[in-house]
């Protein structure tokens, strides 16, 4: 026999449907070309979690902070991570993604990969392949670019607006830009099914 204590009692609906929430077809949508079933199975989870989401008192402030904040991956606040690409593209605004690896600050050899080193053996080694100076360092080719692009974006300077420097559109142009997009792509789900 299962006890709710109050914190399960008062979880939001994705907390307490989260096997639906966290499937792998919510993650990755089948294609086009994938079998009518698959295709059948994830508009019905898809329309599932939209009636989870549509009774959640925090809807619109989960949409905002997953398509103004953070660059969230599957279905959230009754949106897809594509329609969320699309919103953020009619809003024109742009979110990075996190940058968990700095965060960890941790390598293959679960130590820190040094910006200021990664830059200095570039300078030093500019014939040099980005993957040696990835092994040199023992991390990953992926962080040597991310760091050398980070230089690079700090020596040109704010040329473009980011998402932090431009104003943010506010919850009722998030909301409207959902709707135009939501709405349609829901009914050609069903019709997909």
């Amino acid at each position: 026999m299962s006890t709710m204590d109050d914190r399960s009692k008062n979880a939001t609906g994705c907390v307490r449907n989260a096997a639906l929430f966290q499937d792998r077809l919510m993650e990755e949508p089948p294609t086009s070309s994938a079998p009518a079933a698959l295709r059948h199975r994830y508009a019905n989870l898809t329309d599932r979690a939209a009636e989870i989401c549509a009774g959640c008192p925090f809807q619109q402030t989960c949409l905002y902070d997953a398509v103004v904040q953070h660059d969230v991956a599957g279905y959230v606040a009754g949106t897809t991570q594509r329609q969320r690409t699309q919103i953020r593209r009619r809003l024109g605004i742009t979110v990075e993604p996190e940058d968990f690896d700095t965060f960890a600050g941790a390598t293959a050899r679960n130590r820190p990969v040094d910006h200021e080193e990664v830059v200095r053996l570039r300078r030093a080694n500019p014939d040099e392949t980005l993957d040696s100076i990835a092994q040199r360092l023992g991390c990953s080719l992926s962080t040597v670019k991310r760091h050398l692009r980070r230089e690079r974006a700090a020596q040109e300077g704010p040329t473009r607006l980011t998402a932090i420097d431009r104003a943010k559109p506010t919850l009722t142009q998030v909301l409207a830009a959902a709707a135009e997009i939501a709405g349609p792509v829901r009914r050609q789900l069903r019709r997909a099914a």
